[in-house]
């Protein structure tokens, strides 16, 4: 197990370098000026020249003229390798500190959505899938169906409309204690619940009239221990995969959830960067997120491994 550990731990370097490369060049190739997008169009070359000398952006972009090091690119790397993310123009502080800021809120948002996204939608597509073609799983998949067609936007104009302009249940705006979440997370998890319950449902189905569970049940073990014990256990990994690859669409959702209901997360903290032409918190948000999503396409691959030997046998060879 721990051979395979670090082959993936490997693995991810390239991939993470190839990351921050195409980060580089979004910004500082396809981006264009930065000195043009802050100080405006009528800057004057003073100015601009003042300005790209300020923040290195007159140092060549590859390859050092003088030094081969002394480059924006070998500066980049060597900035982010030390933890240093920039500097925010905008905020007039340390990029990692508007991060900082910001990663609490969004977190304390998208893992209550992740959760009860997959604690509801399990248990919904265990009993859909115990109960099949029965009232049960039909009205399960009705549900899931009426879930899945109704709008990100809507969900989130109904709740605010209905559940705190009408019934004043909660409140519309602001970040001041848990209460403030309560519906910008029942919103997220309505507005997944139902293609995770299709695809959880699926993924039980295809264990459940394998040929183990039929022996399982030959052998007397009821119904709902085949599922807990035997059918679970090996849904889970294909189960692990949709997790895995949904998570960077729940942080794009929650940067929605974050402009509807004023919550100062880093989905706040990209849009307020865009309209402020803040380069340098853009950047570092979008390397941010490709590092998470390695991260936990990392994490998920040794879920693999406890889940199924034949991930840790072919781990050995």
């Amino acid at each position: 197990m721990l051979r395979y550990v670090l082959r993936r731990l490997l693995e991810t370097v390239p991939t993470t370098a190839g990351i921050v490369l195409v980060a580089f060049l979004l910004f500082n190739v396809v981006g264009g000026s930065p000195a043009e997008a802050i100080l405006g169009k009528n800057a004057t070359a003073e100015s601009i020249a003042a300005f790209n000398h300020k923040w290195g952006y007159d140092k060549p972009l590859i390859i050092g003229r003088d030094n081969l090091f002394d480059s924006q690119l070998f500066h980049f790397v060597g900035d982010l390798c030390r933890g240093d993310f920039g500097y925010s123009i905008e905020n007039q502080e340390p990029v990692i500190d508007v991060l900082r800021r910001g990663i609490g809120p969004s977190l304390s948002l998208t893992v209550p959505i992740l959760m009860g996204c997959v604690a509801l939608g399990l248990m919904l597509a265990m009993l859909a899938a115990r109960f099949r073609s029965g009232a049960a799983d039909k009205a399960i998949l009705v549900g899931s169906t009426v879930l899945m067609s109704v709008n990100y936007v809507v969900w989130v104009l109904a709740g605010q409309f209905f559940l705190s302009y009408k019934a004043g249940l909660f409140p519309v705006w602001g970040y001041e204690s848990a209460f403030y979440l309560v519906l910008p997370v029942l919103i997220g998890i309505l507005s997944s619940l139902g293609t995770d319950i299709r695809f959880f449902r699926t993924a039980i189905l295809d264990e459940l009239y394998r040929p183990y569970v039929l022996t399982a049940r030959a052998k007397g073990l009821s119904r709902t221990a085949v599922m807990l014990r035997h059918v679970l256990p090996n849904a889970l990994i294909p189960i692990a995969t949709y997790v895995s690859l949904s998570i960077p669409g729940l942080f794009a959702g929650s940067l929605l959830l974050e402009s509807f209901f004023g919550i100062p997360g880093l989905g706040s903290v990209s849009i307020n960067a865009i309209h402020s032409s803040d380069m340098a918190v853009v950047r570092a948000v979008v390397v941010l997120g490709a590092l998470l999503y390695q991260f936990v396409n990392l994490v998920t691959d040794l879920l693999y491994g406890l889940l199924d030997p034949r991930v840790r046998l072919a781990g050995k060879r």
